[in-house]
């Protein structure tokens, strides 16, 4: 009886503690594998390129680049493409970055908002038009990195907004209505209610571990009870067969 009587209580206050949270977890479980993921990331509105080969020989040579603008040291040097031409994105000691145009060697960031508008247009292939295009000093709290950054909002029904990094002169981030509501239930599932990053918080553990136990301690309860329920019956068929 003593431990029947326990699990009883562990198990009435655990749940009615985290009950709540229990019922966002499940919630937001439901949330999550509903909405695809695709349409959260905004894949189904970036518009679709075809795939450019660069030719080196066709491009600035690195060194050439390098010795025109006083690249003596570099953490990285890529090659990639921008309005289907070749660009240099370099990445300085000091941890900024800079595009080069992969023919003349101009550098061409920071962006400015007439190269940050053909950007955001030639990526996006969604149903709207571009209606605001701001520069930013500061990022607001659903994208991280450095400022600034370029902010182009199009008038769709999702109200798709993409982020363009100055520096590489690229679609850093993509968000949209879809994007908030799932990040909302993503908080509220992993109980970070700042920026949703911190998938192990004192807060979460502490939750888990204690659902954990509410969970057992019901099992506990199902196995006594199962036990009593089979005691009883067993006794009821020795009085009759007596």
């Amino acid at each position: 009886m003593t431990i029947l009587k326990w699990s009883v209580r562990i198990h009435k206050w655990i749940a009615l503690l985290i009950g709540f949270q229990i019922l966002l977890w499940i919630a937001g479980g439901f949330v999550m594998s509903v909405v695809p993921i695709e349409q959260v990331r905004g894949e189904h509105k970036i518009a679709e390129a075809e795939p450019s080969a660069l030719s080196p020989l066709g491009m600035i040579p690195l060194v050439k680049l390098s010795d025109r603008h006083g690249l003596n040291k570099m953490l990285a040097a890529e090659t990639g493409t921008l309005l289907g031409e070749p660009v240099w994105r370099i990445r300085h000691v000091d941890g900024s970055q800079a595009t080069y145009s992969g023919d003349t060697g101009a550098e061409l960031t920071p962006v400015d908002e007439t190269l940050a508008r053909a950007i955001a247009l030639a990526d996006y292939s969604g149903g709207g038009t571009l209606q605001t295009l701001d520069r930013l000093e500061e990022l607001p709290s659903e994208i991280g990195g450095d400022v600034p950054v370029w902010r182009a909002v199009f008038s769709d029904r999702d109200r798709t907004t993409l982020y363009i990094d100055v520096q590489r002169a690229e679609v850093r981030s993509r968000r949209s209505a879809t994007w908030r509501f799932y990040d909302f239930f993503w908080k509220l599932h992993i109980m970070d209610y700042d920026d949703g990053s911190d998938f192990n918080s004192p807060l979460l553990i502490t939750a888990a571990g204690a659902g954990l136990i509410a969970a057992l301690s019901g099992l506990s309860l199902l196995f006594l009870r199962m036990r009593r329920l089979l005691i009883a019956a067993r006794n009821k068929r020795r009085v009759r067969a007596s």
